[in-house]
């Protein structure tokens, strides 16, 4: 007899940044920042008389009174709590509960108390058995799965999805990731060799999501670029596709590391693709803290040189920014400030080292005594680590975080990186250097409106925000074809912002602000690496 499945994306209710929390936090109706692609990829795995309904909680509520014989929940580390609260209740009311997905693989031993099934790993590999398991009422308590070979993955389900409701889609083209970075927990789940899927596939998947009127889309891969030959077969079909779309072109988005600089054909293709935006892990542009934690491919190159050469090919780069690693001294927050202002990005991800269970990182910390005993395996603020640093307190962590964060943040300094990248930005390439007239115009949805709404709101919170967009937009008449980077940089900041006041840490910093100046703790080395810092008091 067939059966039927309540498949469930919690909330994140750990900080994250770029989420959906924005648009509640500004009164907007609710609105899902990226189409989650486990909900529907699982759905595509269950039989086909299945019944399969898909709750993405930062749009609507959990149904706890669904006849469904069974509860799906998948979810990452920032979603910790809602998963297990939703666990809880559900098996509380009888029902069988299956949870799965990144954070219940890298940390199944918090997972296992709290479901009726655990899976562990990528779920392709074991989906036929695994469901004739759940028909037969024969399932195990715990499934652990092989990495799968990329081309048996399904066609992801997306008619059950709200996607009126979602702002960019999402399509995986590879998994895993052949770098060593001992804070990233990706290569513990996905594992170091890439795989990939075939390039038809891709393809596929996007005309899904052009058909159901996305015209954004995160290719959300660990590190789009790292195998060239495949990359660049893959963004030629790209460009290929785009070039092809009746009602204009699809802006893409996705990681990948700032090596990609160096490969000039990789760097044309990226553009002519339709690749708009890139995150890219920067992390610090203190050379020892890149060594200490083997993130190599950072290490002996000019930083904002490299960053320019994808500004320069129109490419829009987010970077991600860590402070905190051994090798930080005090002096780290302000050097991540000239660093971040140099640099052109209009947006970081700023956050303090975190060691996550499942990393090298954190048996590193552990052998050393050196880890904060916590319920919780990330804070419930973004201020904070869960590990004792050896150059600073903890508390002058928080204390230059929270510097960073508002002195990045003001509404003059955003508009100085932003004026900063669009000197240095190229024009629109490909698909998107097409006069296409109305044929052009992306589709009207629902979300785009609410994106457009969350800049109309962030712009009118203040006189600051005023003068910040009566400057951005003298910025674009004066750089032509600068809109959609703008805009898009725009929505990020709102992001941001939302993030740091829903935190309660948003205290703008005057533009007359002396450098920070925190004690370091005796007996250590900190200081002195930057011209602008003052160590040891006023």
């Amino acid at each position: 007899m067939a059966k039927s499945l309540y498949l469930i994306n919690p909330k994140n209710t750990n900080p994250s940044y770029f989420g959906a929390e924005v648009y509640e936090f500004m009164g907007l109706p609710p609105i899902q920042a990226v189409a989650d692609l486990a909900t529907v990829t699982v759905a595509a795995m269950a039989p086909k008389d299945w019944k399969i309904e898909i709750c993405e909680e930062h749009i609507e509520p959990i149904n706890y009174d669904t006849d469904a014989d069974f509860i799906g929940i998948t979810g990452k580390i920032t979603q910790e709590r809602a998963m297990l609260a939703a666990a809880d209740e559900f098996r509380r009311r009888g029902k069988t509960v299956i949870v799965g997905g990144p954070y219940a693989s890298l940390s199944p031993h918090i997972i296992r108390g709290h479901c009726d099934i655990l899976v562990i790993g990528e779920m392709e590999s074991i989906a036929e058995e695994f469901f004739n398991d759940l028909e037969n009422g024969t399932w195990k308590a715990e499934y652990e799965c092989p990495q799968p070979d990329l081309s048996t993955s399904p066609l992801p389900r997306w008619d059950l999805y709200p996607n009126d409701e979602a702002l960019v889609g999402c399509v995986q083209t590879s998994r895993g990731c052949p770098f060593e970075c001992d804070f990233c927990d990706v290569i513990q789940y996905l594992g170091r060799k890439q795989r990939h899927k075939p390039v038809e596939m891709v393809i596929a998947e996007l005309d899904q999501l052009y058909d159901l009127g996305y015209n954004s889309v995160f290719l959300a891969d660990d590190n789009f670029t790292v195998y060239r030959k495949r990359a660049k077969e893959l963004m030629e079909a790209l460009r290929d596709w785009n070039l092809s779309r009746p009602n204009g072109p699809m802006s893409f988005q996705t990681q990948v590391s700032i090596d990609a600089a160096r490969d000039p054909e990789i760097m044309r293709l990226m553009a002519e693709c339709g690749l708009t935006s890139v995150f890219v892990g920067i992390e610090t542009p203190n050379m020892e803290a890149l060594k200490e934690t083997k993130k190599r491919q950072n290490v002996g190159i000019d930083l904002v040189q490299q960053i320019g050469v994808f500004f320069e090919h129109g490419i829009v780069v987010l970077g991600g920014m860590i402070v905190g690693f051994d090798a930080d001294g005090i002096d780290i927050f302000e050097r991540q400030y000239e660093f971040a202002m140099l640099s052109g990005i209009p947006v970081f991800s700023l956050n303090p080292l975190v060691a996550m269970s499942a990393t090298p990182l954190y048996a590193r910390l552990k052998d050393a005594g050196r880890l904060v005993a916590s319920d919780a395996e990330v804070s419930d603020s973004i201020l904070k680590t869960n590990f004792v640093p050896t150059q600073m307190t903890n508390e002058q962590l928080t204390e230059g975080m929270t510097w960073l964060c508002n002195r990045l943040y003001t509404p003059d300094r955003f508009a100085d990186r932003v004026e900063t990248m669009l000197k240095k930005l190229g024009p629109p390439r490909g698909a998107f250097a097409l006069e296409r007239g109305d044929a052009g115009k992306p589709l009207p949805r629902k979300a785009d409106q609410l994106g457009v709404n969350v800049l109309k709101k962030m712009i009118r919170q203040g006189p600051e925000e005023r003068k910040m967009w009566s400057r951005i937009q003298e910025l674009m008449a004066a750089y032509p074809g600068s809109e959609n980077a703008v805009i898009r940089s725009l929505m990020r900041y709102a992001q941001v912002r939302c993030l740091y006041e829903t935190q309660e840490f948003w205290e703008p910093i005057p533009a007359d602000n002396l450098p920070f100046q925190g004690v370091a703790p005796e007996g250590s080395t900190a200081g002195g690496s930057s011209p602008l810092v003052q160590i040891g008091g006023s």
